[in-house]
């Protein structure tokens, strides 16, 4: 089976999405929903995707189950909860008996946004995180290199947690190979509970000028780290689109993982992600 570990839907408007602001999101900046990525996964060779939350908002994870719960390729879903609410437990468990609820696999926060570089490390998102734990959940990572050190001693904090750390931490492959960022990812990919989404990377190169060999230093070196049984490949569609379409996204990522090895990729391409996120196919 071939999965895409990262995509997300949305409806600017119907909800706000504070990240979209600005005139060079305006590309994406429209509704994306099952039936314009079902298409593009059928042309791709991808039989599933996991849908991963993109607003702090219970309601949006909500519905993300429900549409989970009426797509047969969305094998999972990464959503959102209040990792501070004392009651998270239970804001889980309800959620875990709408329709859908068998296919909540993960929690995420947009940790990268919060002010505080050791927002991870609070007492309160500490008490969350062993609740998402506790109930059987992988917790994603969206952090950047600034926040890496926070996510590594989470990682630590909970040997028996699944961690997934989303788009190799964001590595400014814009401006060239970073060391910073390299070295405190194989800090983090230590922690043999972590696994490493090889996803969001042209983003982070120049849109209109990149390809998959200026992609491939930063999988390189994740794949150093994390080695062949904790890479996970993701699209990060819609989001992707900023930089090229879905196809020319795969296959660039995909051709930086094949050099690594036929075993790499396919293991990228599946085993990796159900083992990670413990998926329901």
């Amino acid at each position: 089976m071939m999965i895409d570990a990262h995509q997300h839907f949305w409806d600017p408007a119907s909800a706000d999405y504070p990240w979209m602001e600005g005139a060079a999101l305006a590309p994406i900046r429209r509704a994306f929903g099952p039936a314009d990525l079902a298409p593009l996964l059928a042309a791709n060779g991808i039989d599933a995707s996991i849908l991963v939350q993109t607003r702090s908002a219970l309601a949006e994870t909500q519905e993300f189950l429900r549409i989970a719960d009426a797509t047969p390729f969305i094998a999972g879903v990464v959503g959102w909860v209040d990792l501070t609410d004392p009651g998270v437990g239970d804001t889980i468990d309800r959620l875990r008996t709408l329709p859908g609820g068998r296919k909540l696999v993960g929690i995420r926060h947009q940790v990268h946004d919060e002010t505080d570089a050791d927002w991870l490390l609070r007492d309160d998102v500490q008490r969350g995180i062993a609740t998402v734990i506790a109930r059987d959940l992988t917790y994603d990572f969206l952090v950047r290199t600034r926040e890496l050190p926070a996510a590594t001693a989470t990682a630590r904090a909970f040997p028996r947690g699944r961690f997934v750390l989303d788009h190799c931490a964001k590595p400014p492959i814009a401006t060239g190979f970073d060391q910073s960022w390299a070295d405190r990812l194989a800090e983090l990919a230590a922690c043999g509970n972590v696994w490493c989404k090889i996803s969001g990377l042209a983003t982070e190169a120049v849109w209109t000028d990149w390809d998959a060999e200026r992609l491939y230093p930063s999988v390189a070196h994740a794949a150093r780290c994390f080695g062949e049984d904790r890479l996970i490949f993701g699209s990060d569609w819609p989001v992707c689109l900023l930089a090229g379409d879905y196809g020319t996204i795969s296959r660039a990522l995909e051709q930086c993982l094949a050099r690594l090895g036929p075993v790499v990729r396919d293991k990228a391409f599946g085993e990796n992600a159900k083992t990670a996120y413990r998926l329901p196919v």
